[in-house]
């Protein structure tokens, strides 16, 4: 765990370095490439742990908690995708990030889409699980979600966690307790629901995403009730975009099936060859 400041603001992130492959390549004068993993609304970088250690194996692995969650600063600010951008950008520019590999969910995947239309020459390949961005209505499991954010009760977010996934018992009592003690900090709701707003409001996607000039891929659970698979067609307006969806999942197949997640991730990001589209897990 390591902190930097963007903005005046404190930033909290997680740096995964394995020393002794860090040995190893600088004896052969071969930089890591960097992976940053972008979490959801209202999570953390500890929402990675899941396959961090994996990645870590092939790449220098660098999880922010985005600022307004986890435990990173949540100033009264206007939580627009212009602000997260200029916060992301800073961060980048704070570690000394010119080039990265992006992995982004849900709301983090937005995130990463939006940088990359705006910044391709400094994004090697984005990962997208199930992002947010083309949704414009509400589902059950999101308004479940909201409420558990609004009045974090443990009996809420184990509801709303418990609806995202498709195997509740992947849902650990540790999750679902660190999101309702996070949601409890100062300005933690005002940064949720503000976000929300900002994504409503922000420019549409549809008509951009051709912009985003990186070979892309697309995750999806073929169960995920909060952002259905459907809105997986948009995104591949991408251009070098490929579709893998992994059976019998929810909406972070990261934490559900963190070994297949791993597995599909590895093969893309190692992968020096076309994309070869549609493929299903």
């Amino acid at each position: 765990m390591r902190m930097t400041h963007v903005n005046g603001h404190s930033i909290r992130y997680l740096d995964f370095n394995n020393p002794s492959l860090d040995s190893e390549f600088r004896q052969e004068k071969v930089e890591r490439k960097v992976l940053v993993l972008l979490h959801g609304l209202g999570a953390s970088a500890e929402r990675w742990l899941y396959v961090s250690n994996m990645l870590s194996k092939d790449f220098r692995v660098v999880i922010p908690d985005i600022i307004g969650f986890g435990y990173s600063d949540k100033p009264a600010a206007e939580y627009t995708i212009d602000f997260f951008i200029d916060f992301f950008q800073g961060f980048l520019n704070n570690l000394n990030i010119s080039s990265s590999l992006i992995v982004g969910s849900s709301f983090g995947g937005y995130l990463a889409t939006e940088f990359a239309i705006r910044f391709n020459e400094q994004v090697e390949k984005l990962i997208l699980a199930a992002p947010a961005g083309l949704m414009r209505t509400s589902t059950r499991v999101l308004d479940q979600y909201i409420l558990a954010a609004l009045y974090p009760t443990f009996e809420n977010a184990k509801i709303a966690f418990n609806s995202m996934a498709y195997d509740p018992s992947t849902v650990s009592e540790s999750t679902v307790r660190d999101f309702v003690n996070r949601m409890r900090l100062p300005n933690a709701k005002y940064a949720f629901m503000s976000t929300l707003l900002g994504i409503r409001d922000s420019p549409k996607l549809h008509g951009r995403l051709s912009k985003v000039d990186v070979p892309t891929l697309l995750v999806w659970g073929d169960n995920d009730n909060m952002i259905p698979l459907q809105y997986s067609n948009g995104f591949q307006e991408i251009p070098s975009s490929e579709l893998v969806i992994i059976n019998k999942c929810g909406h972070t197949p990261y934490v559900e099936k963190p070994q297949e997640f791993t597995d599909i991730a590895l093969r893309f990001l190692k992968n020096t060859a076309s994309p070869d589209l549609n493929r299903i897990e």
